[in-house]
């Protein structure tokens, strides 16, 4: 009777983690995967299940190395528990996008001590010990967006307005420069008396319905008169945006994004949405792969020239360039097949789509 229960329960569980989305991105097994990569979650943004997931295991696939890519749905014990298997698996290098510092710090750690490499993707781990970092300019990143928001109010004649921060997760280093770049951009107006920051939030882990409902809140603050947000990424300009067509004002506020999602570029040309910025996955997933690939076989790696600062020490780092798109350049990533025109015009309209030269 035993066994049949735990046979049961080995069928149950298997199902469960095909639901959840723990499920290898590779065509070979978990068990002979070289290269283990564990998401962060698939509600943030639509980006690490239809790109990065996407991206890395062609990437991977094409290098002739095996690799099973995995999502932790935003649950920090299960990230841990994934990197866990993959580490008795016997992966030899470790690529993690974490939930935050202190538990990926964690994990690298234990993978150190097994002599697994890690690889920190697109976010950095503070005080940890990852042999590489690859993303993007973060601060470039959120330069892009604050930029994006002054032209905005530049363009519709405001010297006055009134803005909000909506910031990303408080756990996530990404987050911190994001919002370091594009206050650089908006604080001399702000000092100046021209702009006047209503309110200031973070919202946890990056969640898109705590995101709305601490921005119905920040528009209340503001008596219902807003002339910009000042969104970390596309998920919570969004989840704003959602919030101001119930209240008739999508489209007279300045709204930004990141991401260049299909939702997000449809956005902006239906102007709910004034601006966000590409960041090219492919590009990154890319460039990790010839890290981890260099690091499985015992190559010389030459593309890590840049250097991040984590705390603690220098990580070597590949920095990539990010893209601020408005209406006049959402070709821009539907020409380098990051989104296609189809999947974005099925949500904007084809009528849109016409109308701004798609």
């Amino acid at each position: 009777m035993t066994k049949r229960r735990n046979a049961v329960a080995a069928v149950i569980a298997s199902a469960a983690l095909a639901l959840t989305g723990f499920v290898s991105a590779s065509s070979a097994s978990a068990a002979g995967a070289q290269v283990g990569v564990i998401l962060p979650d698939a509600a943030s943004s639509a980006r690490w299940e239809t790109a990065d997931r996407v991206f890395l295991a062609a990437a991977f696939k094409k290098a002739g190395v095996t690799a099973d890519i995995q999502n932790a749905n935003g649950d920090k014990a299960k990230f841990a528990t994934i990197a866990d298997q993959m580490l008795a698996k016997g992966v030899k290098v470790l690529i993690m996008a974490g939930l935050d510092s202190p538990s990926t710090a964690a994990i690298q750690a234990k993978a150190a001590k097994s002599g697994v490499k890690t690889i920190d993707y697109d976010r950095l781990t503070l005080a940890g010990s990852a042999s590489y970092y690859v993303s993007f300019d973060n601060v470039a990143v959120g330069k892009l967006q604050g930029q994006g928001i002054k032209s905005c109010l530049d363009k519709a004649g405001k010297k006055s307005a009134s803005i909000v921060y909506l910031n990303g997760s408080p756990t996530d280093n990404n987050a911190t420069l994001f919002k370091q770049g594009y206050d650089s951009v908006l604080r001399p107006m702000i000092k100046s008396g021209a702009y006047t920051l209503v309110d200031d939030q973070a919202v946890p882990d990056w969640d898109n319905a705590k995101g709305g409902v601490i921005f119905e809140q920040q528009l209340t603050k503001a008596g219902g008169k807003l002339d910009a947000v000042v969104s970390a990424n596309e998920g919570l300009g969004l989840a704003a945006v959602a919030v101001l067509k119930k209240n008739g004002l999508n489209g007279k506020v300045c709204v930004s994004g990141q991401d260049a999602t299909a939702d997000g570029l449809a956005a902006i040309l239906t102007g709910d949405l004034s601006n966000t910025v590409y960041k090219g996955i492919k590009a990154q997933a890319n460039a990790t792969a010839t890290l981890a690939v260099a690091l499985v076989k015992g190559t010389k790696v030459t593309t890590a020239k840049g250097k991040t600062n984590d705390g603690k020490r220098d990580v070597p780092s590949v920095l990539l360039v990010p893209v601020g798109i408005t209406k006049a350049n959402v070709k821009v990533v539907i020409a380098d097949g990051f989104q296609t025109r189809a999947a974005v015009c099925k949500i904007a309209t084809e009528a849109v789509c016409k109308a701004n030269g798609i």
